[in-house]
């Protein structure tokens, strides 16, 4: 069964439902009740349905972005809300540059990290090996 990925309402534009929503961005219809819940979403109700709007596609596909990006759900919340505001948008990108420049940093902090500890490991396989490599038996001398 074919599932429409949106339906067009004449007063309101495009709209689409939790299942359509869940498909095209390849998450869970949990996923999206959990956004909800933190109020990154506010769809409409139609009956017992959920009806998302464009701005509701708009901010779960600026939640997800942020999510690969690493950012915290509060970060966000932040920035999406920066999104519905009807001034201009350059509180948000300066928002958004400072929260990408600490994010980079914290991630050239923990490769950082990672690279003492692989550098680490390294030392200690090399250890291992040698210990592990046959020695070659000693021959007594008959004196």
């Amino acid at each position: 069964m074919v599932v429409p990925l949106r339906s067009e309402s004449r007063a309101a534009g495009p709209s689409y439902t939790i299942t359509a929503l869940a498909t095209e961005f390849d998450i869970t219809p949990r996923a999206i009740r959990f956004y909800e819940d933190v109020g990154l979403l506010t769809p409409d109700r139609a009956g017992r349905n959920r009806v998302y709007s464009v701005r509701d596609r708009t901010r779960l596909k600026l939640t997800l972005r942020g999510k690969r990006l690493g950012l915290s759900l509060l970060e966000i919340k932040q920035l999406v809300d920066m999104y519905d505001s009807p001034a201009d948008t350059t509180q948000q990108l300066q928002a958004f540059v400072g929260v990408l420049g600490e994010h980079r940093r914290l991630l050239e902090r923990q490769r950082e990290d990672i690279e003492a500890m692989l550098a680490e490991i390294a030392q200690q396989e090399a250890r291992c090996l040698a210990l592990l490599t046959p020695k070659p038996a000693r021959r007594r001398s008959l004196a």
